[in-house]
């Protein structure tokens, strides 16, 4: 329980608490301004030193950090493992606590320093771990393992609204993870833990795997990841068709003057090219010699006698032999045009036959080049080809990558779902063989929500496929004051089964905003009932309450005001709070 909590600031109004119900009241005053309720009278504020003194986060945000009160010192006076401990703590050096304890030779971790011992933050977590909850030290001690944690066991037993505790009984935070929540319950309930663990693992890798997945829809691995059977087609048809350009490039041989050779290739395709029109040429040329040679002859003698035989005209002798002379002259003319046609028939008959000779040359030539260049290539060729071989393989590497990602995706999907099934074995088995555990948590809620409702309320612990999950139900629970009603029931449910099992802090702590919303009537109730119920456990139950809040309704078999504190909280004076001051 926790004995008294104290500051060395002047203001601020030291607390002592006793066994049993401890209400802190704080007074409204009724003409209180907006400005002097602003910040409230300090109910929140002594759940916010309880977390400071027992190993909280002290960030630049935290209250303690403001310049208000870090240069105060607050502490507290509680039992750990049945010994009377003190600890102090203040917002300037948030990261050692002075410590007050006659023996710590049994502390997973010990103080240092003879005057005034100190320990860290983080190693007071893994004493008040050990000490409270009874957890490894070995295993708090690695932040990064999914193992029960003190801070997060210790905060379903002091809520704080800061971090939206008065939600859903089964969050302590809504930012709270859904493997942290189930690890922390099934410990505190005395399941096996490790399964809940796990089970976040497998999440992680599912999670894991969406990120994959998304990685590869934007473009890590190209295209979006399709299937293992259509990756595995079009991987086979991409490395088939680099394999016979890789081949291809392999048996290529390069040809230094393949520019110059195809040149001349084609320089002596144009020259077959005018050699054979040429020929062309004089071959209708010979046609047309051997037509004029054909007509090349003389006109018969007799055709002239009859032409001037019949005009009457009777040639003399002589103009006969004249004439003898005339047409052997006239042959002779014939004669030699028909040499000359002859000759010029030669001529195109001998360029025509050189034409032949040098096209044949030339045939032969452009054959031996062009063989040259069949079976050789040009550089620049081969490097285009080996461009193309790089890009098509670094298609198939993305293809390979995309094809081993969608094996992963789809293989260790399977093995998820597996790993899921085999949790959910495991999970039943246990609640199996815990029945007697989880008979004692339904019974402790069902009973404690009896006292407060006509319809008693129920708890079930239900195993799924995500692991174990928690549901409640108390008639009319869907207004917020019901709500609220069963984050009590489950609290003292815990400190039933806790008080069971001889673990946790021995006291629990309900803020002001557990109340928000609830009946009158059902506010009494529940403070009655947790009195006889810290009272019949042994543990200590605190709660801060506004005084209207707290007298709203009364109950003819309990009366408050005995467990009323007597130092008083008030928002009606500037140093009427519990630290004395305004600030913020």
């Amino acid at each position: 329980m926790i004995h008294r909590v104290y500051s060395d600031l002047p203001s601020f109004k030291p607390l002592v608490f006793h066994g049993g119900l401890n209400v802190l009241l704080a007074e409204k005053s009724p003409g209180a301004s907006d400005r002097l309720t602003r910040n409230r009278a300090g109910k929140s504020s002594f759940v916010e030193l309880l977390h400071f003194l027992l190993g909280g986060n002290a960030n630049p945000e935290s209250l303690f950090r403001t310049e208000a009160l870090e240069g105060f010192r607050f502490g507290m006076e509680f039992d750990l493992a049945g010994q009377r401990v003190g600890v102090e703590r203040n917002g300037k050096a948030p990261a050692k606590l002075t410590i007050h304890a006659k023996d710590t030779t049994a502390w997973p971790v010990s103080p240092s320093g003879a005057r005034q011992p100190t320990i860290s933050n983080t190693d007071w977590r893994i004493v008040l771990g050990e000490r409270i909850f009874g957890l490894s030290a070995k295993e708090q001690g690695d932040e990064e393992a999914w193992t029960p944690k003190f801070r997060s066991l210790f905060a379903y037993f002091v809520r704080r609204q800061a971090a939206n505790a008065f939600t859903t009984p089964e969050k302590q935070s809504d930012m709270q993870q859904l493997g942290d929540q189930q690890i922390a319950l099934m410990y505190l309930l005395g399941l096996d833990w490790s399964i809940a663990r796990d089970w976040h693992k497998v999440r992680e890798r599912e999670r894991m795997l969406r990120e994959l997945a998304k990685a590869a829809g934007a473009g890590a691995f190209g295209a979006v990841i399709g299937t293992v059977a259509e990756l595995r087609t079009q991987l086979t048809v991409a490395e088939a068709s680099t394999g016979q350009l890789r081949e291809r490039l392999q048996n290529f041989r390069v040809l230094p003057e393949y520019e110059a050779l195809e040149s001349e290739a084609s320089k002596i395709t144009k020259e077959l090219g005018d050699l054979a029109n040429a020929n062309t040429l004089d071959k209708r040329f010979i046609i047309e010699l051997e037509e004029a040679l054909k007509g090349e002859s003389p006109p018969p003698v007799s055709d002239l006698n009859n032409l001037y035989a019949e005009v009457g005209v009777t040639f003399p002798e002589a103009i006969v032999r004249r004439f003898d002379e005339v047409r052997a002259f006239h042959a002779s003319v014939v004669q030699n045009r028909k040499d000359y046609l002859g000759g010029e028939k030669i001529s195109a008959q001998q360029r025509i036959a050189e034409r032949d000779q040098q096209k044949s040359h030339l045939d032969l030539r452009r054959a031996e080049i062009m063989g040259m260049l069949q079976t050789h290539g040009a550089l620049q060729h081969f490097s285009k080809l080996q461009g193309e071989l790089n890009r098509k393989e670094a298609e198939v590497e993305a293809l390979r990558q995309k094809f081993a990602a969608a094996e992963q995706l789809e293989g260790t999907k399977t093995e998820l779902e597996i790993e899921r099934n085999q949790l959910l074995l495991r999970l039943r088995q246990d609640f199996r063989e815990q029945k007697q555990l989880l008979d004692d948590a339904i019974i402790a809620f069902e009973e404690i929500s009896s006292q407060l409702y006509e319809s008693a309320g129920s708890l079930r612990v239900v195993d799924t496929s995500n692991g174990p999950t928690f549901e409640f139900n108390i008639q009319g629970s869907r207004s917020k004051g019901i709500k609220n009603m069963q984050i009590f029931c489950f609290d003292m449910m815990l400190m039933r089964l806790c008080a069971k099992r001889g673990i946790g802090p021995g006291f629990l702590v309900h803020d002001s905003h557990l109340f928000d919303g609830v009946d009158g009537r059902q506010v009494a109730k529940a403070l009655e009932v947790g009195a006889k119920t810290a009272e019949k456990l042994g543990f200590q139950y605190i709660v801060t309450m506004n005084s209207d809040d707290a007298f709203k309704e009364t109950s003819e078999n309990f009366d408050l005001k005995p467990y009323i504190l007597p130092t008083r909280l008030t928002d009606a004076t500037e140093d009427g709070g519990l630290f004395g001051i305004r600030f913020g």
